[in-house]
Protein backbone atom coordinates (compact mmCIF):
# COMPACT_ATOMS: atom_id res chain seq x y z
CA UNK A 1 0.00 0.00 0.00
CA UNK A 2 1.38 3.36 -1.03
CA UNK A 3 1.59 6.05 1.63
CA UNK A 4 0.59 9.57 0.74
CA UNK A 5 2.68 12.46 1.99
CA UNK A 6 0.31 15.14 3.19
CA UNK A 7 1.55 18.64 3.93
CA UNK A 8 1.69 19.31 7.69
CA UNK A 9 -1.40 21.57 7.61
CA UNK A 10 -3.63 18.85 6.07
CA UNK A 11 -5.10 16.18 8.28
CA UNK A 12 -5.80 12.73 6.86
CA UNK A 13 -9.39 12.23 5.68
CA UNK A 14 -10.16 9.68 8.38
CA UNK A 15 -9.31 12.14 11.13
CA UNK A 16 -11.45 14.84 9.48
CA UNK A 17 -14.38 12.42 9.18
CA UNK A 18 -14.09 11.45 12.86
CA UNK A 19 -13.85 15.09 13.92
CA UNK A 20 -16.95 16.11 11.96
CA UNK A 21 -18.87 12.97 13.00
CA UNK A 22 -17.95 13.57 16.63
CA UNK A 23 -19.12 17.18 16.41
CA UNK A 24 -22.51 16.21 14.95
CA UNK A 25 -22.84 13.41 17.51
CA UNK A 26 -22.24 15.88 20.34
CA UNK A 27 -24.81 18.28 18.84
CA UNK A 28 -27.38 15.47 18.52
CA UNK A 29 -26.93 14.26 22.09
CA UNK A 30 -26.82 17.86 23.32
CA UNK A 31 -30.17 18.49 21.64
CA UNK A 32 -31.58 15.54 23.59
CA UNK A 33 -30.49 17.24 26.81
CA UNK A 34 -32.10 20.52 25.69
CA UNK A 35 -35.40 18.73 24.89
CA UNK A 36 -35.34 17.05 28.31
CA UNK A 37 -34.59 20.34 30.08
CA UNK A 38 -37.33 22.25 28.22
CA UNK A 39 -39.90 19.51 28.76
CA UNK A 40 -39.15 19.21 32.48
CA UNK A 41 -39.01 22.99 32.96
CA UNK A 42 -42.31 23.78 31.25
CA UNK A 43 -44.77 20.92 30.81
CA UNK A 44 -45.06 19.34 34.29
CA UNK A 45 -46.16 22.67 35.82
CA UNK A 46 -48.18 23.88 32.83
CA UNK A 47 -50.22 20.79 31.93
CA UNK A 48 -49.32 18.18 34.54
CA UNK A 49 -47.19 16.02 32.22
CA UNK A 50 -44.76 13.52 33.72
CA UNK A 51 -41.07 14.51 33.83
CA UNK A 52 -38.98 13.07 31.01
CA UNK A 53 -35.71 11.13 31.26
CA UNK A 54 -32.78 11.73 28.92
CA UNK A 55 -33.34 8.69 26.69
CA UNK A 56 -37.05 9.43 26.50
CA UNK A 57 -36.23 12.97 25.39
CA UNK A 58 -33.84 11.66 22.73
CA UNK A 59 -36.53 9.25 21.51
CA UNK A 60 -39.07 12.08 21.45
CA UNK A 61 -36.65 14.21 19.42
CA UNK A 62 -36.18 11.42 16.86
CA UNK A 63 -39.92 10.69 16.73
CA UNK A 64 -40.82 14.33 16.19
CA UNK A 65 -38.20 14.61 13.45
CA UNK A 66 -39.68 11.57 11.69
CA UNK A 67 -43.30 12.70 12.04
CA UNK A 68 -42.97 16.42 11.42
CA UNK A 69 -39.62 17.25 9.88
CA UNK A 70 -38.48 14.31 7.83
CA UNK A 71 -34.79 13.84 7.21
CA UNK A 72 -34.29 16.15 4.25
CA UNK A 73 -31.59 18.77 4.22
CA UNK A 74 -32.47 22.45 4.11
CA UNK A 75 -35.86 24.08 3.97
CA UNK A 76 -38.99 23.36 1.97
CA UNK A 77 -37.09 23.51 -1.33
CA UNK A 78 -34.87 20.60 -0.31
CA UNK A 79 -31.15 20.47 -0.86
CA UNK A 80 -28.56 22.55 0.91
CA UNK A 81 -29.15 26.33 0.93
CA UNK A 82 -26.04 27.07 -1.13
CA UNK A 83 -27.36 24.85 -3.96
CA UNK A 84 -30.61 26.85 -4.11
CA UNK A 85 -28.61 30.09 -4.14
CA UNK A 86 -26.53 28.78 -7.04
CA UNK A 87 -29.71 27.77 -8.89
CA UNK A 88 -31.16 31.31 -8.62
CA UNK A 89 -27.85 32.89 -9.60
CA UNK A 90 -27.73 30.79 -12.78
CA UNK A 91 -31.37 31.54 -13.51
CA UNK A 92 -30.73 35.28 -13.11
CA UNK A 93 -27.70 35.17 -15.41
CA UNK A 94 -29.75 33.41 -18.14
CA UNK A 95 -32.56 36.01 -18.09
CA UNK A 96 -32.90 38.80 -20.62
CA UNK A 97 -33.03 42.42 -19.42
CA UNK A 98 -36.82 42.49 -19.90
CA UNK A 99 -37.26 39.34 -17.81
CA UNK A 100 -35.06 40.78 -15.06
CA UNK A 101 -37.09 44.01 -14.95
CA UNK A 102 -40.35 42.06 -14.86
CA UNK A 103 -39.05 39.91 -11.97
CA UNK A 104 -37.90 43.01 -10.07
CA UNK A 105 -41.32 44.62 -10.48
CA UNK A 106 -43.07 41.43 -9.36
CA UNK A 107 -40.97 41.28 -6.18
CA UNK A 108 -41.48 44.99 -5.50
CA UNK A 109 -45.22 44.42 -5.61
CA UNK A 110 -44.97 41.38 -3.33
CA UNK A 111 -42.86 43.26 -0.80
CA UNK A 112 -45.26 46.21 -0.63
CA UNK A 113 -47.88 44.03 1.03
Amino acid sequence: MESRNNPPWQKPRGAKFLLIGGFFGMVFFGMGAVVMWLWNAILPNAVGAQPLGYWQALGLLILSRILFGGFRWGGPGGGPPFARRQHWREKWMNMSEEEREKLKETWKERCKR
